[in-house]
């Protein structure tokens, strides 16, 4: 870091900030502080725009945009390094953390922008990045802090029922309002022509999952445009983590998203050890590992027979489940939860058993039994093969990540490009370039063999219990943050946590992959037929809970 920068107000004393820089990519150069991958940048909004397009064109991505309400502090207003504007008459103020990040090497720059409490306005990305500007709805839905010429400015994941200028993650919002009919329609985009037609799908389906409304446009069986409505059910997932101390909230943070407990969980832990400087121990960084991979399993391998069933082999089906079954009872004996719950904790990991390496062979061969069959089926093969394609430029602009991204070509993965144990170094990344149902199918079964091989690796060196070194000694004082970046079985997590001096949680921001990736479902399946629909919904798998928080 230059001697010379100029520094500004952070929320974390730790992280250097500067308030201006001649040269982004000589500062990015010059490297970061000892010990550190991540560097923050204090800026006005006149430069948002430029360091976002100096970032993006060196290879980094955003990965995540946490908007803060920062609740009134007596002294607040009396700092005389925070610009005049950012605070209220109440000594509150507002800001925005944008974080990007680039791997190989590990690096995360985040922007530190201070807003205008009483008038939130922030120049909009949108032009320059997709994900930008989801995330910038977001933010106007929920902090009321509006993204100045935004090209699509429609609510996003506010509710037809919330009040006009009621934005419930700021500091000083009331209790939510009662909920009562859509009085508010939503503005879908309508489609017209000769032969042209609407099927509205849901919001609620027929199975266990989530409420989301698909409503095709279509001529004949050829889709013209597919909505996806969803935010059906907003849960205030962040708001629910503040003011707490981070242990009491590693359980909340497991059921995010209830198929990835373990991604979620250690994606918080991450984010909360870098805040308070606790290293976690390399063994237990394998046991988290290991867990890791154990639930990219049984993830996976459901998808793999769902996506058998959707075309007609319930027999492929019905054996994925029977491995699903063994998969969720080698869990439960391994964390005592089929779901892997509390393996992950903060400051390490904790197992009460380790799977026996002859067991994971046997289950290995059976699921390439499995995925032998499927491919060697002429209709399993045709459904698939050329369906819904996600082009590579697709993927890359909407800023897809996981095995849908990998399907497409992107060749990205957390857990090698923004490690968090050195056990992932001789990792393969299996990727394709197909794009289409088939190639998200192979990724699957390629990155099951990947997570056996991992896992059986893993276990030299391991053995069951506890090991954690939470609370961390010394204890990092004052206003801290910290970032936590994992691989989950969808795609990459990403977690942002503040912590008080106190050492209680004043924001966490969660990205799941969920949320960048559903943009892609509806333009894959754009010319396809609404037979498709099932099978290439299944390809992509997307969470809704992780997307409405």
């Amino acid at each position: 870091m230059a001697t010379d920068s100029i520094m500004t107000r952070s929320p974390d004393p730790g992280l250097p900030a500067v308030r201006r820089s001649a040269d982004l990519v000589g500062l990015l150069a010059s490297g970061t502080p000892a010990g550190r991958n991540r560097i923050g940048i204090g800026i006005g909004p006149a430069q948002l725009l430029g360091h976002t397009r100096t970032l993006l064109s060196g290879g980094y991505r955003l990965a995540l945009v946490a908007a803060h309400h920062d609740p009134a502090h007596p002294d607040s207003a009396l700092d005389p390094a925070r610009p005049e504007d950012a605070v209220a008459p109440d000594g509150s103020g507002m800001r925005v953390v944008y974080l990007f990040t680039c791997g190989r090497p590990d690096s995360r720059v985040e922007l530190h922008l201070h807003l205008n409490a009483e008038s939130p306005v922030v120049p909009t990305l949108a032009g320059v990045s997709f994900p930008a500007g989801r995330f910038e709805r977001e933010m106007h839905d929920l902090f009321g802090i509006v993204p100045l010429h935004h090209p699509l400015p429609r609510r996003l994941v506010r509710h037809p029922h919330w009040p006009r200028g009621w934005y419930p993650m700021r500091s000083d919002a009331d209790d939510p309002p009662p909920a009562f009919s859509d009085s508010e329609p939503y503005p879908f985009l309508t489609v017209r022509g000769p032969g042209v037609y609407e099927i509205p799908v849901g919001p609620i389906h027929a199975g266990l999952i989530e409420p989301g409304h698909f409503r095709f446009s279509v001529v004949g069986e050829t889709i013209l445009k597919l909505k996806a409505r969803l935010w059906f059910t907003h849960k205030g997932i962040e708001k629910l983590f503040q003011g707490h101390d981070p242990v009491d909230k590693l359980p909340l943070a497991e059921r995010i998203s209830g198929d990835t407990a373990v991604g979620h969980a250690l994606a918080y832990c991450l984010a909360v050890e870098d805040a308070v400087g606790c290293t976690v121990p390399p063994e237990a960084q394998r046991m988290r590992a290991l867990l890791l991979e154990l639930e990219r399993l049984h993830n996976h391998i459901t998808d793999i027979g769902a996506l058998c069933n959707d075309v007609g082999h319930s027999i492929l089906h019905a054996h994925a489940l029977r491995i699903r079954e063994t998969l969720l009872r080698l869990n439960a004996e391994i964390t005592g939860h089929r779901l892997l719950r509390g393996g992950v904790v903060l400051g390490g990991a904790t197992l009460r058993s380790l799977p026996a390496p002859e067991r994971l062979h046997v289950i290995g061969a059976d699921i390439r039994d499995i995925v032998a069959l499927a491919l060697s089926h002429t209709v399993i093969r045709d459904r698939f093969t050329g369906t819904a394609v996600l082009s590579a430029r697709q993927a890359h602009d909407l800023g897809a990540l996981g095995y849908v991204a990998r399907a497409s070509g992107i060749d990205a993965d957390a857990r090698r490009d923004h490690p968090f144990t050195d056990c992932y170094g001789s990792l393969t990344v299996p990727t394709k370039s197909g794009g289409d149902v088939l190639a998200r199918f192979l990724i699957r079964a390629e990155e099951i063999d990947v997570s056996l091989d991992l896992i059986t690796g893993f276990l030299d060196d391991l053995r069951p219990g506890p090991i954690t070194v939470w609370p961390p000694s010394p204890v990092r004082t004052g206003i801290r943050s910290g970032v936590g970046i994992v691989e989950g079985w969808r795609g990459t997590i990403v977690h942002r946590v503040e912590l008080s001096p106190g050492r209680t949680l004043t924001r966490v921001k969660i990205v799941d992959p969920s949320f960048l990736n559903w943009p892609a479902l509806p333009l894959a399946l754009h010319d396809t037929i609404v037979p498709d629909f099932p099978v290439t919904n299944k390809s992509f798998n997307l969470s809704y809970a992780g997307n409405d928080l």
